[in-house]
């Protein structure tokens, strides 16, 4: 006859642990966007910073900015800047993470201590170099292609959009490469040897190995960080502002998070610019809501 197992009983202990660090979640997260969502269905501007009571408005802010089209364009322009990077940034990290699986001891430390040094530096300072880089008329690149025969004395690289979202984007695949890096080369180390190495004897090649074999082995790791780089590269702000504050023209270069800044800090409409918020964080939901099924799916297989 089985002996039946005592049955398990019940303790509060491990829901009174969790309860005190979702509640702090909860306030931290929760209150400033329930007060986003009180401010989009009003009319806040200077006059309210000044004591006069906001006025109930409803929908009308989210009405005038589905009916403004340069919001459109805005968002357009933000999803396409978003996927760009995110594919430069994904392509650029897992190719220099499989590089790093090749390369020596002493070469793998100097490009990983690079690497960290580019991750660690404050955004604004590396703005501050960039700047220069890019300068109309000290910059080292207009120097280095005048030098190889080119016309670009004197150049500006920030008033045309196009060679504008150009250099912010080789700014913000720059400091987002490192992440991606680190991350997956951890991944690869964990892919195990014996199973790359039975089908090399079967005599899968190398590309036949990469697809076949690593890429499922460190899909749930692509997936997460391909779902974290879509969300920061929807987000940027500072690289977009600074550039912006170099030379670019605002209104051809504004991305969302520079848009509801123009309409908050800038215009002083804050309750359009938070109805605009909440609109970036339902973009944001809308672009995610894919990568995050399939994380499920897996977790799930």
């Amino acid at each position: 006859m089985a002996r039946r197992r005592p049955a398990v009983r019940a303790t509060p202990l491990p829901l009174g642990l969790v309860l005190p660090s979702a509640a702090l979640l909860l306030l931290a997260l929760g209150y400033p966007l329930g007060r986003q969502v009180v401010l989009s269905l009003q009319e806040f501007g200077l006059a309210q910073q000044f004591g006069r009571p906001p006025e109930w408005v409803g929908l009308d802010n989210y009405r005038a900015l589905i009916d403004d089209p340069y919001l459109w364009t805005v968002v357009l322009r933000t999803v396409v800047f978003c996927f760009v990077n995110a594919a430069l940034t994904m392509g650029a990290g897992v190719g220099i993470a499989l590089l790093m699986t090749r390369m020596s001891r002493g070469v793998r430390i100097a490009v990983q201590s690079g690497l960290l040094l580019t991750w660690a530096t404050p955004v604004v300072a590396s703005m501050i170099v960039w700047q220069f880089l890019f300068d109309t008329q000290y910059g080292v690149v207009n120097s280095v292609l005048t030098s190889l025969g080119g016309d670009y004395e004197g150049h500006s690289w920030l008033l045309e959009p196009m060679s504008f979202f150009a250099v912010a984007t080789i700014i913000v695949v720059w400091m987002s490469v490192p992440f991606v890096v680190f991350t997956v080369y951890a991944a690869l180390t964990q892919v195990p040897d014996d199973v790359v190495e039975a089908a090399e004897i079967d005599g899968a090649g190398a590309w036949q190995r990469f697809v076949h074999v690593v890429v499922p082995t460190i899909r749930p790791v692509l997936l997460v960080v391909l779902l974290l780089q879509v969300i920061w590269d929807l987000r940027v702000f500072t690289q977009i502002y600074t550039l912006q504050k170099a030379g670019g023209i605002t209104r051809d270069t504004n991305l969302l998070g520079t848009y509801i800044y123009t309409l908050g800090i800038k215009g002083g409409d804050f309750g359009t610019a938070a109805a605009a918020a909440m609109f970036m964080l339902a973009l944001t939901v809308v672009l995610t809501a894919p990568y995050v099924r399939l994380m499920f799916r897996q977790e799930e297989g």
